[in-house]
């Protein structure tokens, strides 16, 4: 079968989320990094967002639907399980951290540091004080659900797992996020557990944000 290969850069949290989904099933794969808006992604994806995925002639874009997609067509462990209350529970912590909890923790928070570095600016307090109600807030929610098995969906590693740890490893970036990540004792203990796992570290992203590409 064609190799899968995945475009866009590993510092995306989403690109490294399919990553791990093709580590973790054994899928051989090429990452073709990629920054954003960059013509090979705007081939596939509308938007220019990251990832995309291309698989001989069939092209998808979305995290969630590129990570379906290979959990459904390889072999390897299922990533969403096939009984249907763990499959529901892990479309629903996918879902959430999509629509919640990326937008809080990296799309206002962190993202009031990056624009910060990018303009050589002092971080805009207001904005992070502001924003860190809401990250106190998910992060409690998120350590709450993993009080039982260490994992967001029954016994065992599940897209919603995948899903969550990029994020919780760009957010200890910052001062406050790490802070409020060490003193969440179930989360703190699921971040170090899994953080160990061979799909986490072969796909360690640079410390920075995934560049732009420059206009034409």
């Amino acid at each position: 079968m064609t190799q899968v290969e995945i475009i866009g850069s590993i510092s995306s949290t989403y690109t490294r989320v399919v990553c791990m989904v093709c580590e973790e099933k054994g899928i051989a794969y090429t990452l073709t990094e990629k920054p954003l808006n960059a013509p090979e992604i705007f081939a596939i994806h509308p938007l220019g967002k990251m990832p995309v995925l291309r698989h001989g002639d069939f092209v998808l874009f979305e995290s969630k639907a590129i990570a379906t997609y290979l959990d459904r067509s390889f072999a390897g462990p299922l990533l969403i399980p096939a009984d249907p209350r763990l499959g529901a529970l892990t479309e629903q912590w996918v879902s959430f951290v999509n629509t919640a909890v990326d937008r809080t923790l990296i799309r206002t928070y962190l993202y009031a540091y990056i624009l910060a570095m990018r303009t050589s600016t002092p971080p805009d307090r207001n904005v992070i004080e502001a924003a860190l109600v809401d990250v106190r807030k998910q992060l409690g929610i998120l350590d709450d659900a993993l009080a039982n098995s260490g994992y967001l969906v029954g016994d065992q590693i599940t897209l919603a797992d995948l899903n969550l740890l990029p994020i919780l490893d760009r957010v200890r970036l910052a001062p406050e996020g790490k802070e409020i990540l060490a003193n969440s004792p179930h989360l703190s203990r699921y971040f170090e557990t899994h953080a160990a796992r061979p799909s986490f570290q072969r796909t360690v992203p640079p410390a920075r944000p995934p560049e732009r590409a420059k206009p034409a």
